[in-house]
Order: C-alpha cells, then structure tokens, then sequence
C-alpha cells in the first residue's frame, strides 16, 4: 500500500462528442470511488497520457458506437500506447458504450474495446450479475436511472477485484 493508502488505481477513459459517453463515465466512476483504498482517474481521450496507463491497475474505456465499433479516438490511445503492452498484463479491464438507436452496436462497440484489452493481456469482466450480467453498461442517449445504478456497479466491481488483485 502506498503512502496515500491507495490499493491501486483505476482509469475510467472516454471519447464524447455529444456528452452522453461522458455522462455514463461520471457514473462509473462514481462505483469505483464507493472503493476507499482505489483510486480514480476520470478523463476523456484527449487528456489521457502514457503514465495514466501505466499508474493504473484497471481501466475501464467507453465510446460511441461509430459504425458498430469504438470512435477513432479510443482507437487512438489503444494504438498509441502498444509499446507498453507488456506492461498492461494482468490489470483489469473493462468496457462501456452509448449510442442513438436501441440496435446500434453497442454490444459490438463494446467488443472492439474489449479485443483491444485481451490483446493488451488484460484481464477482462462485464458487468456484475447484480447489474445486467453481461459485456459491460449501455445505454441510448444518456444514462437513465437504472443504467445509471449498473454503471456505478460496474466501477465499483472493477475497483474491488483491483483491490484484490494489489492485496
């Protein structure tokens, strides 16, 4: 444990034009906070660096669906940062996705980022049983109420099994 009593920490990164994308990360990381002893990291893409992931033992990345997949610009990072891939084995990841049309490709969105995590030798989870039990949170448009509750419980499982994993 360091001196700050963190137990490690976790990345919640997001890419959103329109701020729904966003809007479901701020719920994720509020899981994630439930855990004392994990810290959290809440950025968008365009201010995620290196040592973010590097620092953090989970990061849990959300996009749009652009055409079925993650929006360039969570593309970006996963290809900016595979030097480093060696060093992301093992940490948990985890994923999330909005979209405009109930069947949009959120689950395949979803997919993308997940491909990207295995491939980076992640240790990948969905959302916990109590949630929905499965890939990880959606919604259309902004979060609603419910979406909201998963979310939340989504972070705060990525931050126990951090938790876990660091003790």
């Amino acid at each position: 444990m360091s001196e700050s009593g963190s137990m490690g920490q976790v990345l919640v990164m997001y890419y959103s034009r329109s701020g729904n994308t966003k809007k479901l990360a701020e719920e994720i990381a509020k899981g994630v906070r439930e855990v004392k002893e994990v810290k959290c990291l809440l950025k968008s893409t365009s201010k995620v660096t290196k040592d973010d992931f590097l620092n953090s033992d989970g990061i849990i990345a959300g996009s749009p669906v652009y055409f079925g997949t993650m929006a360039a610009e969570m593309k970006e990072i996963f290809d900016k940062f595979v030097g480093i891939r060696r060093h992301m084995e093992d940490k948990i990841g985890a994923a999330f996705a909005t979209s405009a049309d109930p069947s949009g490709g959120k689950e395949t969105t979803i997919f993308s980022i997940i491909q990207a995590m295995l491939i980076y030798g992640m240790i990948v989870v969905g959302d916990p049983l109590d949630a929905t039990g499965h890939y990880g949170v959606s919604c259309i448009g902004a979060p609603d109420k419910q979406t909201a509750v998963n979310a939340q419980k989504m972070g705060k499982r990525v931050a126990l099994l951090v938790k876990r994993l660091k003790g």
